[in-house]
C-alpha cells in the first residue's frame, strides 16, 4: 500500500495556457473536428509533441519550433466514423486512448482505458510511419482478473517505462460492484514481455507486482491518477484529479488536481495552483517532462467540452 502525503515543500503551478487548433482546420471528409478534442495523453517525440486524444480517432503531432499542430489518422471506428460523444450517440465506440509510453528503440504506445471490451487496444506509432493500432483484449483480460490492480472497474491512465519494466496507472474513479471497490494501483510488467506480445503475438506478459495507492481526496471527491512521466532525475510524477464522476465512463467536475513525486519514499503530493495562486480546476490529463529542467512538464487539459479545444500548458514543480 502506498499512501500519497501532501508535502508542504512541494508546490506547482499550471500556466502559458493556450488552445490545440489544427493549423489546417478540420475536415468533414476524415470525420475530424478543427481542434484537438479531449486530450488524454502527452509524449515528446523528436521535436514534436505527441498528444492523445480519447474520443476522436486520430493523433496529434504539435510542433515545438512552428507551434502548429497537425493529426495523424488512425482507422475509422464503428459506423465509419473517427468521432464519437454523446452528442453523435456512439461514445461506447470510442477507443478511449488514455495513457502513452516511449519504447526503447523510439516508438510510442497509446493505451486504451480497458474500460469496455471496445478500449482494449493499443495504438503504436513512429516518427513517420503510419499508426497501427493492435487488439489487446488477452493483456487487458489479464490486468483485469487482478482485483488490487483493476477493483472494480479497469481504467488505465497511465503508462511509464522504467528500468526493463512498463509501469501502468489504474484510475480508481469507478463506481463500486461485484463486492470490489474502485482502486488506484500501480502495477509492472516485464518490459521485453510486453515488446513480445506487441511485435510477435508472444505470450501475454504477467503482472509482476501490483501497489495499491491513497491518493486522499479534494472537497468530498475522490483523487484518480490521470497521468504519469518519468522527471528529469528519473523519478515519476503523477497526475491526479479529483472528479466529481459516477464511474469510469462518465465525465463530472473537477474539484482539484495534483501532482507528486513517486520514488522510494512515500508518494509526496501537491495542489496544482493556476497563475493567480488558487487551486486549479482543470482536467489535467497527460503530463510529459520538458528536457530544460528537472521538474518542468508540459501538459494537456480536457475541457470535457466537445466544441472547445484541447489547452496545452507548462507545470512547473518546487522543492523545498
Amino acid at each position: 500500500m502506498i499512501v500519497a502525503q501532501t508535502d508542504a515543500g512541494l508546490h506547482a503551478s499550471v500556466d502559458a495556457l493556450r488552445p490545440l487548433m489544427y493549423a489546417d482546420g478540420g475536415s468533414a471528409l476524415q470525420d475530424r473536428p478543427g481542434h484537438v478534442r479531449a486530450a488524454s495523453a502527452v509524449r515528446r517525440l523528436g521535436s514534436r509533441l505527441v498528444i492523445v486524444q480519447d474520443d476522436v480517432n486520430a493523433i496529434a503531432f504539435h510542433d515545438e519550433e512552428s507551434e502548429e499542430t497537425h493529426a495523424r489518422l488512425l482507422p475509422r471506428g464503428p459506423g465509419g466514423r473517427r468521432v464519437f460523444d454523446d452528442v453523435i450517440g456512439n461514445k461506447k465506440g470510442k477507443l478511449d486512448l488514455e495513457a502513452c509510453a516511449a519504447l526503447p528503440d523510439g516508438r510510442l504506445v497509446a493505451f486504451g482505458s480497458g474500460s469496455s471490451p471496445m478500449r482494449e487496444k493499443l495504438a503504436v506509432l513512429g516518427a513517420s510511419a503510419e499508426p497501427r493500432v493492435h487488439d489487446a483484449r488477452a493483456l487487458y483480460g489479464v490486468l483485469r482478473a487482478h482485483a488490487g490492480f483493476a477493483g472494480s472497474e479497469l481504467n488505465v491512465e497511465g503508462a511509464v517505462v522504467l528500468d526493463g519494466t512498463l509501469v501502468l496507472f489504474q484510475r480508481g474513479n469507478g463506481a463500486a460492484r461485484g463486492g470490489l471497490e474502485p482502486v488506484n494501483a500501480v502495477g509492472t510488467l516485464d518490459l521485453a514481455a510486453f515488446l513480445r506480445f506487441l511485435d510477435e503475438g508472444g505470450p501475454t506478459p504477467e503482472l509482476l507486482s501490483v501497489a495499491r495507492v491513497e491518493l486522499g481526496e479534494i472537497a468530498g471527491a475522490k483523487l484518480g491518477f490521470t497521468d504519469a512521466t518519468l522527471t528529469g532525475d528519473g523519478r515519476i510524477a503523477v497526475l491526479a484529479c479529483a472528479e466529481a464522476s459516477p464511474d469510469a465512463v462518465r465525465d463530472g467536475p473537477v474539484l482539484g488536481c495534483r501532482v507528486g513525486l513517486l520514488d522510494h519514499e512515500p508518494l509526496r503530493m501537491t495542489d496544482v495552483l493556476d497563475a493567480h495562486g488558487r487551486r486549479s480546476t482543470l482536467k489535467l490529463e497527460g503530463i510529459e517532462h520538458r528536457p530544460d529542467s528537472p521538474l518542468t512538464f508540459d501538459v494537456v487539459a480536457d475541457t470535457d467540452r466537445p466544441e472547445e479545444p484541447a489547452l496545452l500548458g507548462r507545470l512547473r514543480v518546487g522543492e523545498t
